[in-house]
């Protein structure tokens, strides 16, 4: 009977000791930036890995008065690119820990 009870101890420290390693690798996560451009980097946006925009630049040439839609368009499209960066480096970072897990 305390045979079962050392292995349920040592199955605890070692989940203990996970969690401690993804809160550490989460939140180095979150410091990390990821930039997002549009097509020829008339619109830059800058992520951190928590999906916190920090920066946006607009190049003059895309604001246009009388396309509103295109600048919409590249805002859209520049984000997407930042925050598929950051869903990439998440699954990398933390997929190791949720491998196998449904």
């Amino acid at each position: 009977m305390m045979r079962g009870m050392g292995n349920m101890q040592n199955m605890m420290k070692q989940m203990k000791k996970m969690q401690q390693q993804m809160a550490t690798e989460q939140a180095a996560l979150n410091e990390e930036t990821f930039t997002g451009k549009a097509p020829d980097d008339m619109v830059t946006v800058t992520f951190t890995g928590d999906k916190k925009m920090q920066d946006i630049s607009i190049k003059p040439a895309a604001v246009d008065p009388d396309d509103v839609d295109m600048l919409q368009d590249l805002i859209v499209a520049a984000v997407n690119d930042a925050l598929t960066q950051v869903d990439a480096q998440t699954q990398d970072t933390m997929g190791k820990y949720t491998k196998g897990l449904k």
